[in-house]
């Protein structure tokens, strides 16, 4: 089959999805499996899509001895998500129809092999399990080109969870890539990637890691589990007790991260009996923690903030106090009135 003619069929498949859950009028819902299929072909057709365009400079598809492709140098997955477990449906749709969609790789000079996998990672490994060639594009790349197309085809994807997606962005910085292509390769703004990153950092990446992807829990909650994470006494010795219970350590990811968030929500930091506080929030993002004690009132800010921050806001102190003042003068004299 042609890659028109397949590009035809994915969309003649998509549309017959959509349809069956539009008609009726009513209801815009359908059986689960239907969705998870509809889902699949999808993701078939912008790979597709991919795999097409990076075809019209003249790249052919070639096939290589898994063997003989490096790792990512940025991974973009938890790396249970190549074990033959998780591999087992891509296993079974390539044993019996093949690989449909190639991956894309890239070679580096004085490298141990002659490739390395700039996308589908997942099809390498099963390829690999299968003791299987391997299709693939071969393109020259930088590494800059490579990790943005690398990240394309994940928000083509958009099955990375939310925290994936963080630790990947922090790897990008960690090895020295401007915010410019971290964008680029997450496919978002300034503002999302920073709070990505912060996140990714103020958690200790194996804690992370033993929780997993947790793909079912969203933005929202890591930063509620970041925050909570800042306020706690000990959130390590939380984490790790809860982690150690074999009830927890076997439960799905989601189910691990609903286990350490509620470990965190006793043992404050602060010390006294916290009566009331707030977070201090900017564009989303969580800067730092208000909180009023029997000791007093403590401003503290989250540890990924920069420090030119936090002395430009002590600068301001004695203006903010004047203007707090004013503001309390003008509401007594209103009051009084």
């Amino acid at each position: 089959m042609s890659r028109k003619d397949s590009k035809g069929l994915f969309a003649n498949v998509l549309g017959q999805l959509e349809d069956s859950a539009e008609r009726g009028g009513v209801q815009r819902s359908t059986s689960p499996h239907l969705l998870k299929v509809a889902a699949g072909v999808r993701q078939i057709q912008e790979r597709s899509e991919l795999a097409e365009r990076l075809l019209k400079d003249g790249s052919q598809i070639i096939e290589i001895d898994p063997g003989e492709i490096l790792e990512s140098a940025i991974p973009d997955r938890f790396a249970s998500a190549y074990d033959a477990s998780n591999l087992a449906e891509l296993m079974q749709s390539m044993r019996e129809h093949g690989q449909s969609t190639p991956g894309l790789v890239r070679s580096v000079k004085g490298a141990a092999k002659p490739f390395q996998i700039v996308f589908g990672r997942r099809r390498l490994a099963a390829a690999k399990l299968l003791g299987i060639k391997f299709k693939a594009i071969a393109r020259e790349l930088s590494d800059e080109e490579a990790v943005v197309l690398q990240g394309e085809e994940n928000s083509n994807r958009n099955d990375l969870s939310f925290i994936e997606r963080c630790l990947f962005a922090q790897s990008q910085e960690t090895a020295g890539y401007t915010r410019d292509v971290i964008c680029k390769s997450l496919n978002t703004g300034k503002s999302h990637v920073s709070e990505m990153i912060r996140l990714a950092t103020s958690l200790p990446r194996d804690i992370v890691q033993e929780i997993g992807p947790a793909p079912e829990v969203g933005r929202r909650r890591w930063v509620e589990f970041e925050a909570r994470w800042s306020a706690h006494k000990d959130p390590l010795r939380a984490a790790r007790s809860t982690l150690s219970r074999d009830s927890v350590r076997n439960a799905a990811s989601d189910a691990r991260f609903a286990a350490v968030f509620d470990s965190l929500s006793a043992e404050r930091r602060v010390e006294g009996s916290v009566l009331d506080g707030a977070q201090l929030i900017s564009h989303g993002l969580v800067l730092g923690q208000v909180s009023h004690g029997k000791s007093g009132s403590k401003l503290a800010f989250n540890k990924s903030v920069p420090s030119g921050f936090v002395d430009y806001v002590a600068a301001q102190i004695e203006s903010l106090h004047d203007q707090f003042r004013q503001r309390n003068g003008e509401q007594n004299v209103k009051s009084s009135d």
